[in-house]
């Protein structure tokens, strides 16, 4: 098979579960793809252009198939919907989500979801300029919430994962803190991505009646 940029993402990827971003070099990857390590510099310069490639990757999955709204679904149905296939596709590589984070990700299948999000955005009364500055805040909120929540998996830490352990706080001096250890260190972070997601969206909602008011 030859060698490609997108045969060296795609390896990235695959031995991601096994070493982690830290441990991914370009020696082990010319050692799974059985060349020497200076011809993956003909297709890819050096790690970050890597990470560039690994990132379009998980963010093309995330837009495969995806489609505009369907008529009775609202623009922060759609959103939402989408802020999930993102996260989705972050948790299925560890170390997914901050291979995204500040990573230059292009392609067609990008292109099509971002023109998907701004078409959305502006039909439900957004300026383009307005839906161009606050889909990223939807797009940061998810890479940061599951950067977080990849790192209480503990996969990164050499010994025991500090998160699993449980949290001793005391009551007497922080009795609003120790109520609520449960949802400040939760492990399952489902519902606390929700809230924080109806919050984003709200908050864009509430932003976009204001300028249009």
């Amino acid at each position: 098979m030859p060698i490609t940029p997108d045969l060296i993402a795609r390896t990235g990827l695959r031995l991601l579960n096994d070493v982690g971003l830290d441990g991914l070099t370009m020696r082990l990857l010319a050692k799974e793809l059985d060349v020497q390590a200076p011809t993956l510099y003909w297709h890819v310069k050096n790690k970050h252009e890597l990470l560039d490639l690994m990132a379009g990757l998980i963010v093309a999955e995330a837009a495969d198939g995806i489609e505009g709204p369907s008529r009775n679904e609202t623009w922060q149905q759609w959103i939402a919907g989408l802020a999930h296939r993102m996260r989705d596709a972050m948790l299925r590589y560890r170390d997914g989500a901050r291979i995204t984070a500040g990573s230059y990700s292009t392609g067609p299948s990008i292109g099509r979801m971002l023109e998907l999000v701004l078409r959305t955005l502006t039909d439900a009364g957004f300026s383009a300029a307005e839906a161009a500055r606050a889909f990223p805040a939807v797009l940061h909120y998810v890479v940061g919430f599951t950067i977080e929540q990849q790192a209480r998996t503990g996969e990164n830490y050499e010994g025991p994962n500090p998160y699993a352990q449980k949290m001793t706080i005391d009551a007497t001096r922080y009795p609003l803190t120790a109520s609520v250890t449960k949802e400040l260190y939760a492990l399952d972070s489902d519902d606390n991505f929700e809230y924080g997601l109806h919050i984003v969206l709200a908050g864009m909602e509430a932003v976009r009646q204001k300028v249009s008011g």
